[in-house]
């Protein structure tokens, strides 16, 4: 059995019908297209598969597609504009805090949601909210660093 399913997904309506099982992850992927959120883990423990869920950074892979109905998705491909990246995602190029770059969309996601929310975080904030995010190339110092450039003091 099918079920409706709307959603914006980076600013654009998106209506589906899915089977109920189905995550937010792979609808985003197999469905919608949007590749840069990865498939990790599948449970919820590394955080490549982030996306912001009305704002908030959610793993995917543990999001029935349902539970997004009526709701924003961000992924990383709606981070860039008129195909500029985001200063988040030129951060990251310029400290050096892309290796493999298979953790960055979930990285910047996150990033992304701590600064719309607290705009000049301590490291120990950015440290916290990099929690659910598993890096297994760079270490944190480099993707701190990012983040601490972006942050702008009078």
């Amino acid at each position: 059995m099918r079920h409706p399913l709307k959603l914006t997904v980076n600013g654009e309506l998106c209506e589906l019908e899915i089977p109920a099982h189905r995550t937010l992850l792979d609808v985003i992927r197999e469905d919608l297209g949007f590749t840069g959120t990865k498939q990790g883990c599948g449970n919820g423990e590394c955080g490549a598969c982030t996306v912001l869920l009305d704002g908030n950074p959610v793993n995917a892979c543990l999001v029935l597609a349902l539970q997004a109905d009526g709701k924003s998705v961000t992924t990383i491909e709606g981070l860039s504009r008129g195909g500029a990246l985001d200063p988040i995602q030129e951060a990251f190029i310029a400290k050096g805090a892309i290796q493999c770059g298979f953790c960055t969309p979930g990285m910047v996601l996150s990033v992304k949601a701590l600064l719309d929310r607290t705009p000049r975080p301590g490291e120990m904030e950015i440290r916290e909210a990099l929690t659910g995010n598993f890096c297994r190339c760079t270490g944190y110092q480099k993707i701190v660093e990012a983040v601490q450039s972006l942050i702008h003091h009078p």
